[in-house]
């Protein structure tokens, strides 16, 4: 006998992820860096990401970010694919883990074969208990039969770290680390005091600290490139908006003028290939961390010209935006 009373359930078929992320760098990776409160819920994760095509070497992490706990943060790098995992994307985790001294590293792809999850499986017991390894799955999913659905896009992790939240309790800087964070925390403060850079924030031991401007994709910087040299430098991200290589076009046709202005010629990079561009001044000599004295300069070099590339570049920016119509 039927009964007519019970509920009647759809099923779910899975889309191909090119169908509404064609390209993986320029369509998946932006709106995971716009929704990465997606991958934060699926893995219990706060994450923050920090940069987006972060060179490593010679290759490109898709992207650095970091997971917060309390007072500190821990270094997560994310790596995407919007097909099955390959032997390529493994050898390239490893290299970005490695150079970043990486503690959660997240490997997202389509499809992941038994000896990707062994793999995985092993470095998590082979690991310190303070680094995780995970395997993530996306899926775009949609009512079988109703091709008007709305699709609803999921995070499957399929491999963690055994007591993986244990992990992310802060275990200490490097000495590296800490010179960084100390370095930069003072110049927060003392930026702040300025009433130029007043966003209240907190330095991460990583070799470079950005400073927002009032426009989306544009911001000031400060990096020791290499780990030695000092640069002060404006990027401009056109991830999140394609007018930014636009804005860097019309300040780059000024360059005469805001080098006069600035006292000094910059380093003119534009490189939409990784959706960014970046006007760079580098501090000629190399970071000498042992030497007080030499720190303190650079400390002030710092501090100078990141203001003097602010009062240059607003009103640049400003005029900019106005004559090119843009947002």
């Amino acid at each position: 006998m039927t009964n007519t009373n019970m509920p009647k359930f759809s099923k779910l078929k899975k889309i191909k992820l090119r169908k509404h992320f064609p390209n993986e760098a320029t369509d998946f990776t932006p709106w995971l860096a716009e929704n990465i409160d997606r991958l934060s819920d699926a893995l219990d994760l706060d994450l923050e990401v920090i940069d987006t095509n972060y060179p490593v070497g010679n290759l490109e992490l898709d992207l650095l970010a970091k997971a917060k706990n309390e007072n500190s943060s821990k270094t997560v790098i994310i790596e995407n694919q919007l097909e099955k995992a390959d032997h390529r994307h493994l050898g390239q985790l490893l290299a970005y883990a490695a150079g970043l001294d990486a503690k959660i590293i997240i490997w997202i792809a389509d499809e992941f074969r038994d000896e990707y999850r062994q793999v995985l499986e092993w470095l998590n017991e082979q690991t310190p208990i303070e680094i995780g390894f995970f395997a993530v799955i996306v899926e775009l999913l949609q009512i079988e039969g109703l091709e008007d659905s709305p699709v609803a896009l999921e995070f499957r992790a399929v491999i963690a770290p055994n007591q993986w939240k244990k992990s992310v309790k802060p275990t200490g800087d490097t000495e590296r680390q800490k010179r960084y964070r100390n370095f930069y925390q003072q110049l927060i403060d003392e930026l702040r005091e300025t009433g130029e850079f007043g966003n209240p924030e907190t330095a991460q031991p990583y070799p470079w600290h950005y400073f927002w401007s009032r426009h989306s994709g544009v911001t000031y910087c400060v990096r020791f490139s290499r780990g030695t040299q000092a640069t002060v430098y404006i990027r401009i991200y056109q991830g999140y908006n394609e007018n930014r290589l636009a804005l860097f076009d019309a300040l780059e046709h000024d360059k005469a003028a805001i080098e006069e202005a600035f006292g000094s010629p910059f380093e003119w990079l534009r490189s939409p290939e990784k959706q960014e561009s970046t006007i760079i001044f580098a501090r000629e000599g190399n970071v000498n961390w042992e030497n007080t004295d030499a720190l303190n300069e650079i400390h002030k070099w710092c501090i100078d010209n990141l203001l003097k590339l602010k009062e240059v570049f607003d009103p640049k920016i400003e005029e900019a935006m106005q004559a090119h119509e843009l947002e």
